[in-house]
């Protein structure tokens, strides 16, 4: 079987024992599996998200947080029958919605989960919290079965996708990736309680010396997706993994940088979503 998955289209036969960029074989390979708080206010709520998360990844981020998954595959294999008592148990602990997180190299594992659980008695809403790095043929076969798209937009410069992610296609790839979220679930619908029930919510982590190209990020987002999706505009970064060794990398965000990002956030009238205000006031 030839393995298409992702975007990197490796083409190795994952069932047959052949590992790909993803290093994932016909397994998927879980860090763990437990509530979480420290999500965007809807999806965490106030009883936690169950939230997944998988080892390995289809990007190799130079500056990421979680580099012992993503990049040294901590975590423990996982059938497919496992995979589905974790949701079930995640939900009976009282999470408001299962997370998968980085699930996108795992898609077929995940699929086959999600059938098992729903036909347990799943309910919660499902979220698929992803680097954006995916292909829009795998996107398709998930619809109806994905409530809320929780996707990265990382990078609108190829060269410095290549330089920090190893994906010098990053910025093709990923806005057409949004745009089929945004066909399957829309904008981002909040219950009466606050909770995400189904929609689109995009991530950008402002880097420093804008090497996210974040300016260029939330103008697209405003023209081609609407001035009513959902926005998260990160500060949290810090010069993790091999960030130290890249050129401007290794510090951390300036405030005047995030104030400039939150600027143009208002400028491209994107006012629904989260800032955090914390880097505002150190910066004041």
């Amino acid at each position: 079987m030839s393995c298409r998955v992702c975007p990197r289209a490796c083409s190795v036969d994952r069932t047959g024992g052949k590992l790909g960029y993803c290093r994932t074989g016909s397994a998927a390979r879980v860090a763990s599996a437990n509530l979480h708080f420290g999500e965007e206010p809807p999806i965490s709520g106030f009883l936690g998200s169950g939230t997944i998360f998988f080892s390995w990844c289809n990007l190799t981020c130079v500056h990421c947080q979680n580099f012992p998954i993503s990049q040294l595959g901590h975590g423990k294999e996982m059938t497919r029958e496992e995979l589905a008592g974790n949701m079930i148990d995640l939900q009976e602990r009282g999470a408001h919605n299962i997370n998968l997180v980085t699930p996108s190299h795992c898609t077929p594992q995940v699929m086959d989960a999600l059938d098992m659980a729903l036909k347990k008695g799943l309910k919660i809403p499902v979220v698929w919290n992803s680097s954006g790095y995916e292909s829009v043929n795998t996107l398709k076969l998930l619809e109806g079965m994905v409530d809320i798209y929780m996707p990265d937009l990382k990078y609108s410069d190829d060269r410095n996708a290549k330089m920090l992610s190893d994906a010098d296609d990053y910025w093709r790839v990923a806005t057409m990736a949004l745009k089929e979220m945004k066909r399957q679930v829309g904008d981002l619908q909040l219950d009466s309680a606050g909770l995400a029930k189904r929609g689109l919510l995009v991530r950008h982590l402002v880097l420093p010396g804008d090497l996210s190209g974040t300016q260029k990020v939330l103008k697209w987002i405003s023209e081609e997706l609407g001035t009513g999706t959902a926005v998260s505009l990160m500060s949290q970064y810090f010069p993790a993994n091999k960030a130290h060794d890249v050129p401007g990398m290794d510090r951390k965000l300036d405030p005047g940088e995030y104030l400039t990002a939150v600027h143009w956030l208002k400028e491209y009238h994107l006012e629904q979503g989260w800032i955090q205000d914390e880097m505002l006031q150190g910066g004041a």
